[in-house]
């Protein structure tokens, strides 16, 4: 139960009187004017009004002589005459225009109930749709309180007798609905209120003495008693959904709640009910407080007591009084527009009008009322916006008063609205740590922290030491519950030197960079670090071994180097400490990390020499740096076995033919390291003769000059011109080498004899012993070439003598033609026979058949084609001047060069302009002759 007297009282209703419009005279139909013209200004309703009910835009009226009385918000009031005698009761319908009307029309207890279509018209008043008696049975009995239902299909009348009739069906016709008596008691009904929730439909009755509830939408019509209290006529109500529908009962003790199976709660609101209605979430009550006049004291015994009205307007919700005044006999209370409308008996109309959400919660703040301004904003249904608003100064207050606790749980129901640093800066302070530790703790739940209220928060955990909330905000079960940013979180628990905490955030939440960082650079774990690569996704493990190899290669240089094999081999992240072998298996660039090993020669051997037996295609790189790491092991190495070994090691890998397409880098290698057996291996492979013999001849090996020369002259031969060269150079004797030479220029004959002796002259110890065997070798077969060349030129000469004389003969003297055989067919030769200068005869049809042209001799015709074919390019080379010059400074026997060219008559030209006019005429002579000579072939007439 609650006191009301506990609550505060508010004016939260401007009151005034309702005004006539503009334009009235002032005066109601059947109202006596007012005296005075300020009176004539206040709308004044008619007499003997007796009942009142208001919606759909109007408040009605019906009074003691039949009529009923329409006020729209026009103020121009209307009426009809409803009933002959009087109108008792009316239910206007919130949801359809009908209006439902309880009146007399003769002397006697004779109600009757019309339905009024106030949409349609007859005769210039609404249309009456059904009239029937009120009375439940023969017994006459007077008509105490009416409802309807807004579905139209219930309606209840309640009798001072006790008895509650229920029409079921359609109101407002007879056809369509039934009456029943619903209930039966011995105390007068004072209300009736029908409630929906969904399908039920619940009827409340309430008499003097107590309250009963009926579900009249089912068959039986269930009855449940609520309570043994009562109240008087117009003291119940039904509240609207903010109250959940209940149904209100306004006793002189208390003001009670009813569900339809069971009381609620109950205010001690005195007083004597005389009214109660419900508006707006609000309880109107209007109760008569006897308080015996000042004067009576000094009249007589019989003094007259005055009885004053006095209306309070209840928030149940928000606990206080909004609006409390003083009437003069009120007839009713109604609720049209928006508005209260309070009919007194002098015909008056008070308007209430409900100030604005704002007004009244200003009037809260100026007495500092905050709870009740927020609870109020919140019934009121107040925005977000204006809700945090309230909150800030509310928090304002308070924390002007010292409640600092009090005040940061104000600002934390303004996350979202107002902007934190609003409240941070009020506890930053190092004693208000623990309040802006709550308040950041709330900003991150919600998601709407940054990376500075995450420094911030963390900072606060470690200076208020407590590694319990710490705990909680940074250990969160799924990735969804974080509300902060992890790595600013990183930072600061790593600078506060919260490594653990920070190691928990990196791992879980995959910041690799700075669980690594935590590790090497603070803890000094290397073994960690190293094993939590092993348990990362490739391309991650690869980017941080690249990253930070170098620092654990320096410290578990073992460890690191298993690790980097099987990186570059067949990667798989690690499972709990065992590869997951399902996964597929990556490899890196094994080049890529040769720059980790810098300071670790014996770790980088092992990592080469795997790489090359395991991957046989791994980078050059590889094989590059495993080669100049052994020659460099090689060239240090002291002990002579070992140094064996490192040099076979090395040779085997020139060997591999991995360093094919990077000859020159392997081979400065081998220079740098003065690697001689690599470095001729080397130039025997790139086929530098050239430079294997500068090697031997620089460490003076002659005989390695030799079998150089024997195994590579026959694609160098200027080798033994070199050598020969070389041997001639020396002033020791060298004879033996330099006829093993010699031998090899004569059988190749590789040098002039002349160009030997010459060589040969630079050696003061080489005497004509020396060479004697090979001029003298060399000059017989110059005589035997000599001997060769002078028959040769014999036989020419005859040659060509025979030939001027048959050329001679052909234009001279006649041709005779022999032949009785065809020269292609062999067979007998007939006539029509074609014959040719050259001596063959042929067939016409075998020649027809088989030459090529009519001028030319079949069988004559290809050799006598490769002749000219030689005329014709003689032709064409006689002034490539340059392609000569080319070829005698490129050959090594110049003179063959020119006596090529002089056969093909290069220098005929220069011959014709030097020679006299005979010998030009002679010349010209011998070319036609060769001419004539090579077409002597052709076709006789």
């Amino acid at each position: 139960m609650a006191a009301y007297l506990q609550w505060r009282r508010f004016v939260f209703f401007d009151k005034e009187l309702v005004k006539e419009p503009l334009g009235n005279d002032g005066a109601a139909p059947g109202a006596t004017p007012a005296s005075g013209s300020a009176a004539s200004k206040f709308l004044c309703l008619p007499p003997g009004i007796t009942v009142c009910d208001s919606g759909r835009g109007s408040l009605v009226f019906g009074d003691m002589e039949g009529q009923i009385w329409f006020l729209p918000r026009s103020l121009q009031l209307t009426g009809f005459q409803a009933y002959k005698l009087r109108v008792t009761h009316l239910y206007q319908l919130k949801q359809h225009n009908i209006l439902a009307s309880v009146g007399e029309d003769e002397e006697g207890i004779n109600p009757l109930v019309k339905i009024w279509n106030l949409e349609k018209r007859d005769g210039g008043n609404p249309l009456c749709t059904r009239i029937f008696p009120a009375i439940p049975g023969t017994e006459p009995t007077v008509v105490s309180c009416l409802t309807v239902h807004e579905n139209l299909n219930f309606m209840a009348i309640g009798f001072t007798d006790g008895s509650v009739t229920l029409n079921k069906g359609d109101i407002t016709r007879d056809r369509h609905s039934k009456t029943q008596i619903l209930h039966k008691g011995n105390y007068p009904v004072t209300g009736l209120a029908f409630r929906q929730a969904g399908k039920t439909t619940h009827l409340f009755v309430v008499t003097t003495e107590n309250v009963q509830s009926y579900i009249v939408s089912g068959k039986d019509y269930p009855r449940v008693e609520l309570d043994t209290h009562g109240c008087g006529l117009r003291c119940s109500a039904l509240s609207d959904p903010s109250q959940d529908l209940q149904f209100i009962v306004a006793g002189d003790e208390c003001v009670y709640l009813y569900q339809p199976d069971e009381r609620g709660p109950c205010f001690a609101f005195e007083g004597h009910k005389l009214i109660a209605h419900w508006f707006r979430g609000y309880l109107v009550i209007v109760s008569r407080d006897r308080k015996v006049s000042p004067k009576s004291e000094f009249t007589s015994r019989d003094s007259q007591s005055s009885d004053k009205q006095i209306l309070n307007v209840y928030d149940l919700c928000n606990k206080f009084i909004a609006y409390s005044a003083v009437f003069e006999d009120v007839v009713d209370v109604l609720a049209e527009w928006g508005s209260l409308y309070v009919l007194t008996r002098d015909g008056r109309v008070h308007a209430l009008q409900e100030k604005d959400t704002q007004t009244k919660l200003e009037m809260l703040f100026k007495k500092n009322l905050f709870e009740m301004a927020i609870n109020l904003a919140k019934s009121q249904h107040l925005d977000s916006d204006g809700l945090a608003q309230i909150f800030m100064q509310y928090g304002d207050h308070l924390y002007s008063k010292g409640n600092h606790d009090g005040a940061v749980q104000q600002y934390i129901r303004t996350i979202g609205k107002l902007e934190p640093s609003y409240v941070i800066r009020k506890f930053l302070d190092a004693q208000r740590i623990h309040n802006l530790t709550a308040y950041l703790q709330t900003l991150h739940r919600q998601s709407l922290a940054n990376a500075d209220h995450t420094t911030l928060l963390l900072n606060c955990y470690t200076k208020l030491k407590d590694s319990s909330k710490l705990e909680e905000f940074i250990k969160t079960k799924s990735e969804s519950e974080v509300h902060f940013d992890v790595e600013t979180a990183i930072k600061v628990l790593r600078q506060a030197g919260y490594y653990s905490h920070a190691l928990y955030l990196a791992e879980n939440h995959a910041h690799h960079e700075w669980y690594l960082k935590i590790q090497l650079e603070d803890i000094k774990n290397y073994q960690e670090a190293l094993r939590y690569i092993g348990k990362l996704p490739f391309e991650q493990a690869e980017s941080n071994m690249k990253r930070y190899g170098k620092i654990l290669m320096h410290h578990i240089p073992e460890q690191t180097t298993q690790l980097l094999k099987g990186l570059c081999t067949d990667y798989r992240p690690s499972l709990e400490g065992r590869s997951d072998r399902e996964a597929p298996g990556c490899r890196a660039n094994s080049e890529e990390f040769i720059p980790i090993f810098a300071n670790n020669p014996r770790e980088l051997k092992a990592f080469l020499e795997h790489m090359s037996e395991v991957q046989p295609d791994s980078p050059q790189g590889i094989y590059d740096t495993l080669l100049e790491l052994r020659l460099q092991n090689w060239a240090h190495e002291k002990d002579p076995q070992v140094k064996e070994k490192l040099h076979a090691e090395a040779i085997s890998l020139l060997k591999s033919g991995r360093f094919c397409d990077v000859f020159d880098k392997a081979l400065v290698l081998c220079q740098m390291h003065d690697f001689q057996d690599g470095v001729l291996y080397l130039y025997e492979q790139g086929k530098l003769f050239q430079q294997i013999m500068h090697y031997h001849m620089q460490h003076e090996q002659y005989r390695q000059v030799i079998t150089v020369c024997e195994r590579h002259g026959e694609q160098d031969p200027s080798l033994w011109e070199q050598a020969l060269s070389y041997f001639a150079r020396k002033e020791e004797d060298c004879k033996e080498y330099v006829a093993a030479v010699l031998k090899h220029i004569e059988n190749k004959n590789l040098m002039p004899p002349l160009l030997v002796v010459q060589t040969l002259a630079h050696n003061s110890t080489a005497t004509l012993s020396v060479i004697r065997d090979y001029l003298v070798q060399k000059l017989q077969k110059q005589s035997q070439q000599i001997a060769q060349d002078e028959l040769r030129v014999r036989r020419y000469r005859e040659e060509t003598t025979r030939i001027r004389q048959e050329i001679q003969e052909l234009k001279a003297s006649p041709k005779i033609f022999q032949k009785t055989k065809c020269s292609i067919c062999n067979s007998a030769l007939e006539l029509p026979s074609v014959h040719f200068l050259c001596g063959h005869s042929f067939h016409q049809h075998c020649f027809e058949s088989y030459s090529e042209s009519d001028a030319d001799c079949p069988t004559c015709l290809p050799e006598n084609r490769k002749v000219m074919d030689m005329i014709r390019a003689q032709e064409q080379k006689r002034d490539l001047h340059d392609q000569f010059q080319h070829q005698l400074k490129c050959s090594n026997d110049s003179f063959s060069v020119i006596a090529d060219y002089f056969g093909r008559g290069v220098f005929n030209k220069l011959t014709l302009l030097t020679d006299p006019p005979t010998a030009r005429l002679t010349s010209s002579l011998e070319a036609g002759l060769q001419r004539d000579l090579l077409m002597h072939s052709r076709r006789g007439t």
